[in-house]
């Protein structure tokens, strides 16, 4: 993709909005979010708007430890991977980017789920590689509580190996289909992996033939120590999240210094840094409607949530009080991204009951409100300064924003030229500029003939 046109992703966790609390507003959907129809009807309004992808994010737990989780917190949600194959096959050329955690799946089975949705898909899929961070989780696969943080990204670097393995275990020109000499394929271009690691024992090869993109766009969400190192060792895309354009500025530049250190150019990278746009006539009606959303939130289910981001249970301490001294990042075994956001927050002097409303409104990234011209003059704004390759767009209000955001903002971006009004041809890959990932088996045979 050329510099340009900026990337934009379509968001969701919350099958109703990202704003925590969005199922309560009057426009919100109800029970139709376990339904088919909806999500068909929100992809294709992408679609139309030629927005990159979508993106399905996911946990493998409910939120339950809280009183509020269940009570308050709408946390339910489809299986993605099933939900994104469906939307395969309404779709022809929009990204389909979801969660998978390497915490507690097995490589062989996320490889084979990810060639398959690519194979369906035209060359769509892509997986973003979670090490799961709840104790939650943790609980529905045999733990007690969640996997010490370093140990869970060196699991994870193992596992995505043994994946990427195992998508090459086919090479391009393994199948044959010849129905003359009976040749379903060359076993000499079928490989076993033969995989013996720290974590992992699997042979191969995959049963699912290489997938159209060579490897399914890898994608990273997580801005800890570990999770910067994994993603510019590892990931084609990171989900970032960061505050002003100065701050995106200096996170290119740390990432391009890791990048170099894996012998990586930056173009190899792309930078989607979360925002929640609101759109509207005015800054006032932004405003309003954001205002609006905040009264939705019962005090109980912010602190709630501020207490899992921070480690703590603050439901002891005085809510217009000070956070409490809060844990070491270098010791601390939860999402270490969202604590040290968190901490933040604690130096701008904020009562516990603002920083716990801050999170449960906005998340850890910014809101941007305001017109169609207001919201594209600060996404071409931090895209042309280089702050950002593109956006991961996380609508507060499903399916309003996401309908408005692509009926009215896209087309001002598309005027200006920053964004385009078709789209280009290939696979998800080819879009997003990145270069189809070489056979290491192929590769490998390459060099043995050339030794001989």
């Amino acid at each position: 993709m050329a510099r340009n046109h900026l990337i934009l992703s379509a968001f969701f966790f919350n099958p109703q909005g990202d704003h925590r609390m969005s199922w309560r507003h009057p426009r919100a959907p109800g029970r139709e979010v376990l339904g088919f129809d909806y999500y068909r009807e929100l992809v294709q309004a992408a679609e139309r708007a030629r927005i990159d992808t979508i993106f399905v994010a996911d946990h493998v737990s409910i939120w339950d430890s809280v009183k509020s989780g269940v009570a308050h917190y709408a946390n339910a949600r489809l299986e993605p991977l099933t939900l994104l194959s469906a939307l395969a096959g309404v779709t022809k050329h929009i990204g389909l980017i979801t969660t998978a955690s390497s915490s507690y799946s097995e490589p062989y089975n996320v490889a084979r789920l990810f060639a398959s949705l690519d194979h369906i898909s035209g060359g769509r899929a892509s997986w973003n590689v979670v090490t799961s961070a709840m104790d939650e989780e943790a609980r529905n696969f045999g733990r007690d509580g969640n996997i010490e943080h370093a140990f869970r990204y060196q699991r994870a670097a193992e596992f995505l190996e043994i994946v990427k393995g195992l998508w090459d275990s086919w090479e391009d020109e393994a199948l044959l289909f010849d129905k003359e000499t009976g040749y379903f394929a060359d076993p000499d271009k079928v490989h076993v992996l033969e995989h013996r690691g720290t974590h992992f024992k699997v042979r191969g090869p995959l049963n699912v033939p290489r997938p159209p993109q060579g490897h399914p766009l890898i994608v990273q969400a997580g801005s800890s120590e570990d999770g910067k190192n994994f993603a510019t060792a590892h990931a084609d895309a990171h989900f970032a999240i960061f505050s002003t354009r100065e701050d995106g500025i200096r996170y290119r530049q740390d990432i391009n210094d890791r990048l170099a250190r894996h012998g990586r150019r930056p173009e190899s990278f792309k930078i989607l840094p979360g925002i929640l746009p609101i759109v509207a006539a005015s800054e006032a009606e932004a405003r309003d409607r954001q205002d609006y959303l905040q009264t939705l939130l019962p005090d109980r289910v912010g602190i709630d949530l501020l207490s899992s981001w921070s480690g703590l249970d603050l439901s002891a301490y005085p809510p217009d009080g000070p956070l409490p001294p809060l844990p070491d990042e270098s010791t601390f075994n939860g999402g270490r991204t969202s604590l040290n956001r968190v901490k933040q927050w604690a130096k701008q002097n904020l009562t516990l009951r603002e920083i716990a409303r801050k999170l449960a409104n906005s998340g850890s990234v910014p809101t941007v409100a305001g017109t169609p011209k207001q919201i594209a003059d600060q996404l071409q704004d931090w895209f042309e300064a280089g702050a950002a390759d593109g956006f991961n767009l996380m609508f507060p209000l499903l399916p309003e924003d996401w309908v408005n955001f692509a009926e009215q903002v896209v087309p001002e971006l598309q005027r200006r030229g920053v964004f385009p009004t078709e789209y280009a041809p290939g696979t998800l890959r080819d879009r997003f500029g990145l270069a189809r990932p070489a056979n290491r088996f192929a590769e490998q045979r390459a060099n043995q003939r050339a030794v001989s």
